[in-house]
């Protein structure tokens, strides 16, 4: 079953882009659909996550797991 998960992130942030690594890390090993939303697109996303990005949703469950987070935090959110 692919888990599908949304890494909301903005530009130009540094943690983000780690973030990124992370999760193009875990693509590579899990069956796992990951989207990046850029939350400065969106009003809601970004009163929401501005003080809390990277932040990566699990869609099908919406739990979240906010930075710093690890590879191990990553694939305990996907084995749910």
């Amino acid at each position: 079953m692919t888990i599908s998960l949304n890494l909301y992130s903005t530009a130009f942030c540094h943690l983000c882009e780690q973030a990124e690594v992370l999760v193009a890390r875990i693509k590579q090993e899990h069956d796992v659909n990951i989207k990046i939303i850029e939350i400065t697109s969106d009003h809601d996303l970004l009163a929401k996550y501005e003080i809390s990005i990277p932040a990566l949703k699990r869609l099908d469950n919406n739990q979240e797991i906010f930075w710093p987070f690890t590879i191990n935090d990553i694939e305990y959110l996907i084995r749910g």
